[in-house]
């Protein structure tokens, strides 16, 4: 700072320009300021009108409630809001717009124009202003009930600004994808686009669930609703809805995830954290889950201005969300069966406690990082499926089915070394599925072996090619996962303990989770302030550098609650020894154990994808087959 200079007031026009460079960046962002005002004054539809990508004009005009004639003026001001009135209306927030500096911040760099008219209200009346000077001139207009606001020729008085502006298609795609974000948002607003007079997107209310499917259908595409898992449960307080992808279909980028917090999208570190941990075991390297969640809490215990652009949000209890979105993906995703994936695509699974609220989650909704990995297949939740959202018009329950032929014992006996003594008996083996009489089973009954590789079967859709040493793989992963879970993992003591530099706060974390580090096979002790000593590791863990793993989960705890590092290193361990112990290609097999493998594919979880996310079976129906040999033309 010049110390020469003296402190002096910012002019208001200039005031408002620095507020734009923190919320108008581009068209795309004053159609997120204007689209939210507009939703916030309860519109029922909403038509937006661009040229030139939105740089030349953006015009947005709604049905709302209206603004009177006294109050055009104040709209235009800074920190001049409806929206909240004092310190508790801020804490509990539920607009979208509440910080009162979009409009001023907008009419500071472009032509703005806003034509509005209450129910009450004779005629319209209208405001303008310009950049330049920032006085507003108010004249009556003609306009039905609601709000018009016309926004010309964007960042016209800062130059500077224009020129970081990108090509025409680049700024419409991104103005394109606000309006599909909001759209997602509130299914009860009909919204309708036009770039350069062509229509490009007509949405119209969607008020059952049959009219909310067409529209996600619009938004993500037809594919993304056949291969998604819908999914709702309210648990605490916490309600999470929506739909998500099978890890079979999974994106090159993240470009097809939306998430809603209380109905405001929002980019969300933590968020994303527990979707990723969901998926980790399912998806292929490299890959990105696809979903649309929304998720409703209390707005008391949501910061939501924390960011200027809002895209960002605080929790108040961060672990326990964390916690629940992570525990509620994870067992939707690990129960879907091959007859999930062979039936209608649309039908909405309702996760509900099978017992007490402290099961899964808690007593306070925590599923700790030790939680999941020891949880035995018993205490899993119920699933029950109240009708499918296309409007099918039937219900059925199904509960998560036990490991077929939780047959650890060859696991156990392979790698006994890794697991700790079992206090009570030995799990016993399922019978699997006698094979005369009743239905066919999901991926039917085997026909052939092609090149020592796949398997063919026939089931009631048509044809279906499974891949058995992937399939075998993930069965044999999932058996050693849960013959760690009956058992827990045996430590290993280390002669000369490593002494690990930490801080306060660490050592602190470290004490506090000294039950889950325990359960995992480590054994800390802290002999400082700022040093723990590591005992222990786990068997399972030997040859891994200790004080860095330790480091890595203590960085997760303190940052989100949870870690799934431990577990990461475990089960890719676990996968190494599945890889081996599967079955290995150009080994012939006999029908009995063919049809034995397909069996145990229908009673694994996740058994739709290898350790690696790659998929083990696909189906091809008589229209497929018929296709193929031009039948029927």
């Amino acid at each position: 700072m010049n110390s020469g200079s003296r402190i002096e007031l910012l002019s208001p026009r200039l005031a408002n320009q620095i507020a734009a460079g923190e919320v108008v960046e581009r068209p795309a962002s004053v159609i997120k300021e204007l689209l939210e005002n507009s939703i916030d004054s309860g519109a029922k539809r909403i038509d937006v009108d661009v040229e030139q990508g939105g740089v030349k004009l953006l015009r947005v005009r709604d049905d709302g409630s209206g603004i009177s004639s006294d109050d055009l003026p104040l709209a235009l001001a800074r920190h001049a809001t409806s929206k909240i009135r004092d310190l508790e209306d801020l804490e509990r927030v539920m607009s979208l717009g509440f910080r009162g500096e979009a409009l001023a911040s907008i009419s500071s760099v472009a032509r703005l124009t806003l034509t509005s008219r209450t129910r009450s209200a004779e005629q319209a009346w209208q405001v303008e202003t310009e950049g330049r000077d920032m006085a507003p001139r108010v004249q009556p207009a003609a306009h039905p009930v609601g709000t018009s606001v016309e926004v010309r020729d964007l960042f016209f008085n800062t130059p500077a600004r224009r020129k970081f502006l990108k090509a025409e298609k680049t700024e419409f795609d991104h103005l394109q994808e606000v309006i599909k974000r909001l759209a997602l948002a509130r299914f009860d607003v009909a919204f309708h686009l036009r770039h350069n007079g062509k229509t490009i997107l007509s949405l119209h209310e969607a008020h059952d669930e049959a009219a909310r499917a067409r529209r996600v259908s619009a938004i993500c595409g037809a594919g993304f609703l056949e291969q998604a898992l819908p999914i709702e449960i309210e648990r605490n307080g916490l309600r999470l809805w929506g739909w998500v992808g099978l890890p079979t279909f999974s994106r090159s980028q993240a470009d097809l995830q939306y998430f809603f917090v209380n109905g405001r999208a929002v980019r969300d570190k933590l968020v994303a954290h527990a979707v990723r941990q969901a998926y980790r075991d399912v998806l292929f390297n490299g890959r990105h889950p696809t979903f649309v969640l929304f998720f409703e809490v209390d707005p008391a215990v949501v910061d939501v201005n924390v960011h200027p652009t809002k895209h960002e949000v605080r929790f108040r209890d961060g672990r326990m969300v964390h916690d629940f979105l992570y525990g509620t993906l994870h067992r939707a995703l690990g129960d879907v069966r091959p007859d999930d994936q062979l039936s209608a695509p649309i039908v909405t699974a309702v996760v509900r406690p099978s017992g007490p609220e402290a099961g899964e989650f808690g007593p306070q909704g925590e599923m700790s990082l030790a939680g999941n990995l020891l949880q035995t297949p018993q205490s899993q939740p119920a699933y029950t499926a109240p009708g499918s959202g296309a409007g099918a018009g039937y219900q059925y329950q199904y509960t998560p089915r036990p490991q077929s032929a939780v047959p650890v014992a060859e696991a156990q006996a392979a790698y006994r070394e890794f697991f700790a003594p079992l206090p009570g008996g030995e799990p016993g083996a399922a019978a699997s599925l006698p094979e005369g009489g009743g239905d066919i089973p999901p991926l039917g009954y085997a026909l052939a072996q092609l090149k020592g590789i796949y398997i063919l079967a026939e089931n009631a859709h048509g044809l279906v090619l499974v891949d058995m040493h992937a399939a075998h793989e993930r069965i044999m992963y999932e058996r050693l996962k849960i013959a760690m879970a009956s058992e827990g993992l045996s430590g290993q003591p280390l002669l000369v303990p490593e002494s690990l530099a930490v801080s306060q706060r660490e050592a602190d974390c470290a004490e506090e989770h000294h039950s889950v580090f325990q359960k995992l096979g480590f054994e800390l002790q802290r002999l400082g302030p700022e040093t723990l000593a590591i005992r222990q590791i786990p068997a399972l863990l030997k040859q891994a550098e200790a004080n860095r793993l330790v480091a890595d989960v203590l960085a997760d705890l303190m940052e989100y609650g949870t870690s799934d590092r431990i577990q990461a290193h475990i089960n890719e361990l676990l996968g190494t020894m599945a890889c081996h112990g599967a079955i290995r290609a150009n080994r012939r097999l006999a029908l009995p154990e063919m049809n034995g493998l397909l069996r145990d594919m229908e009673n694994t979880e996740r058994s739709g994808q290898c350790n690696h996310g790659r998929p083990t079976w696909t189906q091809m129906g008589l229209d497929d087959l018929d296709k193929l040999f031009l039948r029927g033309r």
